[in-house]
């Protein structure tokens, strides 16, 4: 950690000098060469930073060394920071003035005002610099009381193999055949029931040896998913919250968070929902001893029908016994074989033959150090991935890190070898999440914003400084740092993941309470100790209606604090922030998750160093402070979830660095947005924007200059005329890939859509509220090569569809409340009679050729779906091809579906909701018994309507 805050030190006082050269500017006398001796003292300690962070594992006095360097380190970086934003500053109140006409009295007066702050603040920070250096100095000549070597580590290693593939698939089992025979055998055989009716399974084995992934294999099994009604994985971990785990067990079953806080209801509720239900409850990773705590919720289980069964992981035998297990497997060591494989799919992976003979010898000697631990193979396979030479291999082996043995107390050698063998940068990012509990869900966007937020990102060119941070989480997942990873269903990419508990104590250990999180219990208060007062980022997790008074941060210098509500409190106000920013001096990040706090205090513009701001789900505040304009390092802003937020600040244009504005599900009563958004050049996320008529509201033409916008946009259009649409140049916003315009009733002209230029690159449109006949704004819609989603919703002036079956690439539609339309038919696929004679030379015409999935919601007078085009002119006509799922809902009218539809090969999944009529034309008793014969994998017939 130390290194990479030291590297980025002497990075910032390089720009230090140099700003005051191209700014013309300067600090007080003198400080030029303080800054140029700050500079030389890093410079010597950052030579001998790589061994001393090997050498603080073993020896404390080294890491207390390390720890002094990074207190003034933090201190250095702070100083220099407030440096940076008083010159952006400047130059933002430069551009105002030149931008506005003003007398010549109040020019002078606003110039000697702020040149008198300006002398006052620099002379503030040339002392700063001054008493660091004298604690520096200091620092720097302990360091000579430690054999410290100044040879880089980072030099021997060789540039990193540039990594262009995915990680290897975790889910991958090696070695454990007999361990799932054996458990499966537990599951299914109705001979293991014994004297109890619940009978419990319990997976024990070291940490790191594989007992969680055993389990997901298990649980995902075709045999195991088709034997069980219901299946349930909870995720337990330390402490045993029994509430907490209830609650997990009854939203699994019934598919939603109960609103309950009894634990006495929430046993009730279990009760009734496994009545008479065969059901499979995982318990992961348990760890108390105490029965008294499992029994209650065990009781309540004991209703489920005859075969069902509870599987327990947890390290501990003790455990196993307390929960009275009725049958155990002991997971062992894989073999020498088995671990082999493993790493060689993992530090293999293509290589050619010549290298792979090359490195297996040394390999095979670093697996067997492993002593058959799965998520050490795992890890230095991912460090020894991208290493070329057997010299690196040769390190790893007879690297003294083997020495360290004390696994369960947080220190695990093959971890260690591979944190060590990250980047500084990287290193960072690592140990920075340890700032969450162990088993939390970590969401990639959100950790690579705080980490922007904390510096930790090193841009190379004009790369983003996101696209960066996504390239850091790929290399620590392929270190086997992150698993349990949930992926985007449409373009797999990875949404979240957690760490492995062990990884998590590697990381928990380095940080020396640097970073950790809390738990705060109305009935136990907040639990303060010593090491919470040298945290630098924090994590407060409230429970229990529990409140936190800011009194307790009086004696922090955090840098992260992040509010997470327990959802069952997450309505509740228990934060008392009225004197909050008082302390907070340091922070740059800061986050409130749920209606944790009334309001946002015009204080927070005290949080000069503030980069990432998040106030989400919370339907309680109504307003940002204009406060929140003066901080002007913010990076970010989250206010998403916040339906009854009704205004922006009207200085949004100062926030000059902001790059997302994450606003999704906000503003419900929101009339405009502010003047000021064409400022916000850095944008790469912006939620929603309202545009509209008002002469101080934001128009089509703030958008022009916003074209590293990227993702989701969605336009709330308000008393403005699209035909200045165009203004916005969408044609220019490359990045941009999903686009949602939502029409109000004020519109105007909306032909205008005909002439629309939309994102080149656009892969999901959707269009609400449209009003006007005309169909040939489709003639742009069939431009789009990469358009895979699009979704229409709430047409009242149209009574065809349009033919969309011309969309070559559309993978999902989804059409909504169209209230003016009876029938749909051969237009709708873009084949009608006069299409068909123009084209009868063509021998093959297909309609909707990748179409996956369609939806249908809420067409209360739709009452016809045909096709008229079969065999027409002698041409071979095919109709959605590829179609997979079909759901139809609330369309009480509609009498029967299309032969097209009834005839698919390719439909897996067909949901009828709140369709009487076709409710009773395809009930199973019909005399043609189609849904019997159809084939379809998938046919639902719901009565109560649910939105798809």
């Amino acid at each position: 950690m130390a290194e990479a805050i030291v590297s980025t030190i002497l990075e910032q006082l390089a720009s230090v000098l140099q700003q005051q050269v191209e700014e013309k500017v300067r600090l007080v006398v003198g400080v030029d060469e303080e800054v140029q001796k700050l500079t030389s003292s890093f410079q010597a300690i950052e030579s001998v930073l790589e061994d001393a962070e090997c050498k603080q594992v073993k020896v404390k006095a080294v890491g207390d060394w390390l720890d002094k360097l990074k207190d003034v380190s933090y201190d250095i970086e702070d100083v220099l920071d407030e440096w940076n934003t008083a010159i952006q500053k400047l130059r933002i109140m430069e551009d105002e003035n030149a931008s506005k006409l003003v007398t010549k009295v109040c020019s002078l007066m606003s110039c000697y005002r702020f040149c008198c702050r300006r002398v006052v603040k620099r002379h503030d920070i040339a002392m700063k610099i001054k008493r660091i250096n004298q604690t520096l100095d200091v620092i720097a000549m302990e360091k000579n009381r430690f054999p410290l070597s100044s040879n880089s580590i980072k030099g021997a290693r060789g540039v990193e193999r540039e990594i262009t593939t995915s990680f290897v698939d975790e889910s991958e089992i090696h070695g454990r055949d007999d361990d799932k025979k054996e458990i499966k055998n537990f599951l299914l055989s109705e001979s293991s029931n014994g004297p109890t009716s619940l009978p419990i399974i319990s997976i024990v084995g070291l940490g790191g040896i594989g007992k969680t992934t055993l389990a997901k294999l298990i649980f995902n099994d075709h045999e195991v998913t088709a034997h069980f009604n219901k299946q349930i994985w909870v995720c337990v971990s330390d402490p045993f919250d029994e509430i907490m785990i209830g609650k997990a067990i009854l939203e699994s079953l019934i598919g939603v968070a109960p609103n309950l806080n009894e634990f006495e209801s929430v046993l009730i509720k279990i009760k009734e929902s496994i009545n008479g239900k065969k059901f499979l409850l995982v318990l992961d990773d348990v760890w108390t001893e105490d029965s008294n705590k499992w029994e209650q919720l065990k009781s309540s289980l004991k209703y489920g029908a005859k075969g069902s069964r509870i599987l327990v992981t947890t390290r501990k035998m003790n455990v196993a016994k307390a929960m009275r297990s009725t049958n155990f497997v002991e997971v062992g060591m894989l073999s020498d074989e088995k671990c082999w494989s493993l790493f060689s799919q993992v530090s293999f992976y293509r290589r050619n033959n010549e290298e792979c003979k090359k490195l297996e010898g040394v390999g095979r000697r670093i697996v067997k150090k492993c002593k058959g631990l799965p998520l050490a193979v795992k890890t230095l396979g991912g460090v020894l991935r991208s290493k070329t030479k057997i010299e690196e291999w040769q390190s790893v082996l007879d690297s003294e890190m083997w020495e360290l043995e004390d696994a369960e107390k947080g220190i695990f050698s093959p971890l260690f070898l591979s944190y060590f063998d990250l980047s500084s940068e990287l290193k960072r990012c690592f140990l920075y999440c340890a700032i969450f509990p162990k088993d939390y869900v970590m969401k990639k966007d959100q950790l690579i914003k705080l980490w922007m937020a904390q510096d930790y990102l090193r841009t190379q060119g004009n790369k983003d400084v996101e696209l960066v941070g996504g390239e850091y989480f790929k290399k620590l997942a392929m270190r086997s740092f992150f698993q349990d990873f949930e992926r985007d269903k449409d373009d797999g990419s990875i949404v979240s993941c957690k760490m492995h508990d062990m990884v998590h104590d590697s990381a928990q250990y380095l940080t020396k309470n640097e970073c950790f999180s809390v738990e705060v219990d109305y009935s136990k208060g907040f639990p303060l100790n010593s090491s919470y007062s040298k945290a630098r980022h924090s994590m407060i997790v409230l429970k229990n209606s529990a409140s936190v008074s800011s009194s307790i941060f009086q004696e922090n210098r955090l840098r992260s604090l992040i509010f997470e509500c327990d959802y069952r409190w997450r309505d509740q106000t228990c934060i008392d922030i009225s004197n909050l920013f008082n302390y907070l001096t340091c922070v740059r990040a800061l986050r409130f998750y749920g209606k944790s706090i009334a309001d946002v205090p015009s204080g927070i513009s005290k949080l000069t160093h503030l980069r990432y701001l998040e106030v989400s789900e919370n339907n309680v505040i109504i307003e940002l402070p204009e406060a929140v304009c003066e901080l002007y390092n913010l990076q970010t802003i989250d206010i998403s979830y916040c339906g009854n937020l009704n205004k922006l600040p009207e200085g949004i244009g100062k926030l000059v660095n902001l790059r997302h504005l994450i606003n999704y599900r906000s503003f419900f009563e929101c009339i405009y947005m502010p003047k000021g958004i064409e400022r916000l050049t850095c944008l790469r996320t912006l939620s929603k924007v309202i545009v509209s008529g008002d002469k101080k509201a934001c128009t089509f033409e703030c958008l022009r200059n916003l074209n590293h916008l990227g993702g989701s946009l969605e336009i709330e259009c308000s008393g403005v005329d699209l035909g200045e649409i165009n203004k916005a140049e969408f044609k220019n916003k490359t990045k941009l890939l999903f686009l949602d315009l939502r029409l109000l009733s004020n519109v105007i002209n909306e032909e205008a859509l005909e002439d629309f230029q939309p994102p080149p690159n656009l892969e999901r449109f959707g269009l609400y509220k449209y009003r006007g006949t005309s169909r040939l704004f489709l003639n742009w819609m069939t431009s789009l090569t990469k358009l895979r989603m699009l979704r229409l919703y709430g047409w009242s002036g149209t009574e065809l569809l349009p033919p969309l079956g011309k969309l070559q690439f559309l993978e999902r539609l989804v059409i909504l409340a169209m209230k003016s339309v009876k029938r749909v038919g051969d237009e709708f696929l873009g084949m009608e009679s006069d299409n068909l004679s123009a084209s009868s030379s063509s021998s093959s015409i297909t309609a909707f050729p990748k179409l996956q999935s369609l939806q249908f919601y809420n067409m209360q007078d739709w009452e016809e779906w045909d096709c008229l085009t079969s065999g027409r002119g002698g041409q071979d006509i095919k109709i959605m091809p590829c179609l997979r799922s079909l759901k139809i809902s609330r369309c009480p009218n509609l009498k029967t579906l299309p032969d097209y539809i009834l005839q698919s090969t390719t439909l897996e999944e067909l949901v009828i909701r709140d369709c009487p009529i076709l409710e009773r034309r395809y009930r199973v008793e019909r005399a043609e018994n189609w849904v019997k014969d159809s084939g379809i994998p998938k046919f639902r017939i719901y009565e109560k309507s649910l939105f798809l």
